[in-house]
């Protein structure tokens, strides 16, 4: 029988081929992505990441086990102190002060993914949280993954693809994907629904943020 993981991904596979090769990736993958589209990305990805986190601690809480509680707790930890250090390396290259990212509103589609985020996570079962969280994981490493193999070694990006092609970042992807199949085995018929489409919810976001990049959306008024 399929597991819910393999599930939501065959049945938003189109989608996520869409993400790919969607000019964002597909000129960061090249190595000729405007430096301003990726500091865009970056001063984004970087509140995103916070709420992320946030999100994290929140599904850490409801967790039907120790190990949810630290899985999850760590995972928050991790999406603060690692990312901020390879944002921390980016800021510094395009001259964006402490300040001016905090100075920084968060577009719209980052205001909309986060606090989907983080009402799934709140208001939600545990396991809907989680299926809300997991396009994060795993969509980022099978993008990282196909970038990694058209990069070149002189990809003024190579530093953030290498962190999403890398193997710590793919351990921690296969354990919430190990985490959501046995939790989603335990759920009713109408919990999977209610995950699925907070997975679908999700993924459609990732697409939309880094589009947002792309365009250097703002608020429009």
């Amino acid at each position: 029988m399929t597991g819910f993981t393999q599930a939501a991904w065959q049945a938003n596979l189109e989608l996520f081929e869409t993400t790919r090769d969607m000019p964002f990736n597909r000129e960061l993958a090249e190595g000729v992505l405007p430096e301003e589209k990726f500091r865009h990305y970056m001063i984004q990805d970087a509140h995103y990441l916070e709420g992320f986190a946030r999100g994290l601690s929140l599904v850490a809480a409801k967790g039907w086990s120790a190990d949810h509680v630290v899985q999850f707790a760590k995972g928050a930890e991790v999406a603060i102190l690692v990312e901020r250090e390879l944002h921390a390396e980016y800021f510094e290259r395009f001259g964006v002060s402490q300040a001016t990212f905090e100075a920084a509103e968060l577009s719209p589609a980052c205001h909309h993914y986060v606090h989907f985020l983080q009402a799934s996570c709140a208001q939600e079962p545990f396991e809907v949280g989680l299926a809300a969280l997991l396009p994060c994981f795993w969509i980022y490493r099978e993008v990282g993954l196909a970038i990694h193999e058209r990069a070149g070694p002189d990809n003024p990006y190579r530093a953030w693809i290498d962190t999403y092609a890398g193997e710590d970042f793919s351990e921690a992807v296969d354990g919430v994907l190990e985490t959501i199949d046995r939790v989603a085995a335990e759920c009713a018929p109408r919990s999977i629904r209610r995950m699925q489409l907070a997975y679908r919810r999700s993924a459609q976001l990732e697409w939309m943020f880094w589009d947002s990049a792309y365009r250097l959306e703002t608020w429009p008024v």
